[in-house]
């Protein structure tokens, strides 16, 4: 007998799914609150991405700037009528070869009259760039009929002057006099009194700088005390009572302040003259005459104005004379600026105000066209028959990983390959496109070859196979159907691969592309650099011009990297082919 209270009949479990208990609702509104954090952390991490970059690119654009602009002298030349021999007036070899240098000196003369002295004259040419007599020596051999007339001329100024003029260096503020100033002279050592005590607001900012100096040299001496120096305690003692000395005189609001190198510079424009103060009173200044003052009769009462240059003297590269020269030059209207032509025309060059990128383009161009023209058809075809033709075998899967293995590799490998192998071995020109191409295509190559593999794969097979169904061969439907299909996302990897190549340093300072170039190169053999390894070369040099001549060439190299990268987008939704 069998106990059926034992039997069970198998039903299937149904589980009722709770949607309205209060535990139920908790848990899903715990589920989209995490969504929502979700989705602010990933848009949190876009915009701090977004803001890194917008302020990526303003650093930088807001410092090339200065780059993009010049500033030259426009003064009336007067060319000399024997600045060649007369049977070579016609010669333009002859012109350009001639002695410039004392046309020059005579329009800084014409221009500001009364300078005297050896030193004062030869600051006045050190304001011109070693440059300035291109434009009137090329003008010249294009007419040689000017000579003997007199003409204006832009005169590029030295970087020093072209960034004092862009604002660089020291603030500088003017303030306008008030009330009547007398000076004693017109020229030398002169005193300049204001019965109002007119001075005394400035001779407060004078004693807020002598303060802020105490404060420095109080810091200073107490970093110094805590040195290992064998001197150190003397030294100490030393700053200490050079701060104690000028804290004193910051406490004497009353007193006249002598003014050093390690002060702020004042200068006083009075009477179409520059004065540079060397002791400033409240109504009393003392100072020497940098441009010489306009007689009582012919200079307007109460037309005066202190200008102060923050930086001291001798914390600046532009000195006081050098800014009473141009300031002169300023008010006399021959200031005038445009856009600086010579960066994208000109070469390499040790004066800032002359450097460009020209060769640096012409040698990317040519440094470029070398690899376009080696790594395409070689990793094409590398790709074509790895993809399509290569059997299934251990050797292909060692290549095929050596591939994967290559495109990872650091660059600056490559640029040992290339000098052991191109110049060592082979012993092809140093510094060359011809081996920097090669490089760069050693380095590209695995890009491309994974790039047109990928394109390959992402071609139908029912393509192939329908080439196949009606005759073609095999090599027929790959390179008269797949290929062309597949051509967009190889041109797209070929330009992104390139892209990389514009952009790379380490391997061609690897093989002598850092050397300083100065002509434009002509050829593939010809001795060059590149933009990455030029905005390198800038980057370590001390002058404040080349700071933005390096910005400014990095703007040309994002430029074309924008481009670059814009046509790979471009062409893959222009050629792009939905399946």
């Amino acid at each position: 007998m069998t106990d059926t209270s034992m039997q069970t009949t198998a039903t299937p479990i149904r589980r009722r799914l709770d949607t309205t208990s209060p535990e139920a609702q908790a848990a899903v509104r715990r589920r989209y609150r995490a969504e929502a954090r979700f989705k602010a952390y990933g848009l949190l991490a876009i915009l701090t991405a977004a803001v890194f970059l917008v302020v990526l690119l303003v650093d930088i654009v807001s410092k090339a700037m200065p780059a993009f602009t010049t500033t030259a002298l426009q003064l009336d030349v007067a060319v000399p009528g024997d600045l060649v021999p007369p049977d070579q007036k016609y010669n333009p070899a002859a012109i350009r070869s001639a002695d410039y240098l004392p046309v020059m000196r005579e329009a800084l003369r014409t221009a500001i009259p009364g300078v005297q002295g050896r030193g004062p004259e030869r600051t006045l040419l050190r304001l011109l760039s070693p440059g300035a007599p291109d434009i009137l020596r090329e003008r010249l051999a294009a007419d040689p009929s000017l000579i003997g007339t007199t003409f204006k001329v832009p005169l590029l100024l030295s970087a020093t002057a072209d960034l004092y003029f862009k604002g660089a260096g020291t603030p500088i503020i003017a303030r306008a006099g008030r009330g009547s100033a007398t000076p004693s002279g017109t020229s030398g050592t002169i005193t300049v009194t204001a019965p109002g005590n007119d001075f005394s607001e400035n001779l407060v900012t004078l004693k807020l700088a002598v303060a802020e100096r105490a404060r420095t040299l109080a810091a200073e001496a107490e970093r110094t005390a805590r040195g290992n120096a064998p001197n150190a305690a003397e030294r100490a003692n030393e700053l200490r009572a050079e701060a104690a000395a000028l804290a004193a005189r910051a406490k004497d609001p009353a007193s006249a302040e002598a003014l050093d190198s390690s002060l702020p510079t004042l200068l006083a424009e009075i009477n179409g003259g520059l004065v540079k103060i060397s002791q400033l009173a409240a109504n009393r200044i003392e100072g020497d005459v940098l441009l010489r003052l306009a007689t009582a009769d012919e200079a307007k009462p109460g037309d005066w104005r202190i200008v102060t240059y923050a930086t001291p003297e001798s914390g600046r590269k532009i000195t006081d004379l050098e800014v009473a020269f141009l300031e002169r030059f300023k008010a006399k209207g021959h200031v005038e600026s445009g856009i600086n032509w010579r960066f994208f025309t000109s070469g390499d060059s040790r004066e800032p105000e002359l450097a460009g990128i020209r060769g640096a383009v012409v040698g990317t161009a040519l440094t470029l066209f070398v690899t376009l023209i080696l790594c395409v058809p070689i990793g094409v075809a590398a790709a074509i028959y790895l993809e399509e033709f290569a059997p299934k075998n251990r050797f292909t899967d060692i290549i095929e990983v050596n591939i994967n293995n290559l495109a990872a590799v650091p660059s600056i490998v490559f640029g040992l390959l290339g000098l052991a192998m191109f110049l060592n071995f082979f012993g092809l020109p140093r510094s060359a496109p011809l081996v920097g191409g090669l490089v760069l295509a050693l380095l590209v190559l695995p890009t491309i070859i994974i790039a047109s593999r990928a394109a390959l794969k992402a071609v139908p097979p029912s393509i192939k196979e329908a080439a196949l169904g009606v005759g073609a061969s095999h090599q027929q439907a790959i390179f008269h159907h797949v290929l062309p299909l597949a051509m967009p996302g190889i041109m797209t990897g070929t330009i992104i691969g390139m892209a990389h190549a514009l952009g790379e340093t380490a391997p061609l300072l690897m093989i002598g592309m850092v050397a300083f170039i100065v002509d434009v190169p002509t050829s593939i053999t010809d001795a060059a650099t590149v933009l990455p390894v030029q905005i390198f070369l800038w980057s370590d040099l001390p002058e404040l011009a080349f700071k933005a001549k390096t910005a400014a060439a990095i703007v040309v190299l994002l430029v074309f990297l924008f481009i670059m990268n814009g046509m790979a987008i471009w062409l893959r939704k222009r050629f792009e082919r939905r399946w």
